[in-house]
């Protein structure tokens, strides 16, 4: 079997998640019928350059490929390349994606996030009801302000985008008893869904549900999709929790909604700019928890998984199979 060469493209500072030798040696002991793969792995840019000219897969960060290939000459720098790996879920960045050359493949690292995020979203929704946003700022005011809330089984919990991410909170909160209404591009039933519907009935499931979770990738079609309109549509006192991009909804809107009470509260790990400027509104918000973008990755295996879904997928590809994590630039994921 002839030799795949492949080259991963750490960024030049993060301790936490740059890829090791030891990772892949460990992956090639999970998957030993892929050792036919030759690979370097840098994070120096000299060396990047380097390796372009003779790698055929890259795996890499979005904001590498971004700054580095989607603004050149791909097919000058990197004449063999036939597969760009991103090691996010999100291609978003990377759109419009007419800078790709129909001979080279784009894969997200779709499936990455589902336990870790799925852990997270349930986390977010467990905190604002039981009113969280309230007893943090008490806390901060040193004040003993007993405040209670109920059980969260039976509430109606509304998730845009039936993903890995809004999968794995699905699961998790049909276990804890809320009814699950699960909106994706089709009205196709999930396993993990009590109910699901198209995204062109969103708003007539908006105003029945307690809680809203977006979830979904950022394309033309989901930017402002939870716009100032759609706020509106919710119940007074419905929360909201957004683990999906900051502009999936009207982040101005948000805020108003909270401030006037129409929402109860609001947990975000996303925002809009990222990091977020330290006069923003949103820091000081009424009943707002945010964090910085941190829900959905796992420190302790993010690594591992990542490279056994692009060993995955480079097994696809020598079976001359379709690649199970390849971005289709029409939809933008």
């Amino acid at each position: 079997m002839s030799a795949l060469r492949l080259h991963i493209q750490n960024p030049p500072h993060d301790p936490v998640f740059s890829f090791t030798d030891q990772q892949w040696r460990a992956a090639l002991g999970r998957s030993p019928d892929m050792d036919f793969i030759e690979v370097s792995i840098s994070n120096d840019a000299r060396e990047f350059d380097e390796a372009l000219e003779k790698a055929e897969v890259l795996l890499t960060w979005v904001n590498i490929v971004r700054d580095r290939l989607r603004a050149g000459d791909l097919q000058r720098i990197a004449p063999r390349l036939r597969i760009i790996s991103c090691n996010s879920a999100g291609v978003d960045r990377l759109a419009p994606f007419d800078w790709l050359p129909s001979a080279v493949t784009l894969l997200n690292n779709s499936g990455i996030h589902s336990d870790k995020a799925g852990e997270f979203g349930l986390m977010a929704l467990l905190m604002l009801h039981n009113q969280m946003p309230r007893l943090i700022k008490a806390q901060a005011e040193r004040s003993w302000n007993a405040v209670h809330a109920s059980t969260i089984r039976g509430r109606r919990l509304c998730i845009v985008g039936m993903g890995s991410l809004g999968s794995g909170v699905a699961r998790r909160a049909r276990a804890l008893g809320m009814y699950v209404i699960g909106v994706r591009n089709g009205a196709e039933a999930h396993p993990d869904c009590d109910e699901t519907v198209a995204v062109s009935e969103l708003d007539s499931v908006l105003p029945r549900v307690d809680d809203v979770l977006l979830a979904c990738p950022l394309t033309e079609h989901t930017r402002n999709l939870l716009s100032r309109e759609r706020i509106a549509k919710l119940r007074r006192g419905a929360r909201v929790v957004n683990i999906a991009r900051g502009a999936v909804w009207d982040q101005e809107a948000i805020c108003d909604a909270l401030e006037s009470e129409q929402l109860e509260a609001v947990f975000t790990d996303v925002t809009v700019p990222e990091p977020l400027p330290a006069s923003h509104r949103l820091w000081g918000t009424r009943g707002m928890i945010m964090t910085p973008h941190i829900g959905a990755d796992d420190q302790e295996r993010y690594n591992d998984v990542t490279l056994d879904i692009l060993l995955e997928n480079l097994r696809a590809d020598r079976a001359g199979k379709r690649l199970p994590n390849r971005v289709d630039p029409e939809k933008g994921y």
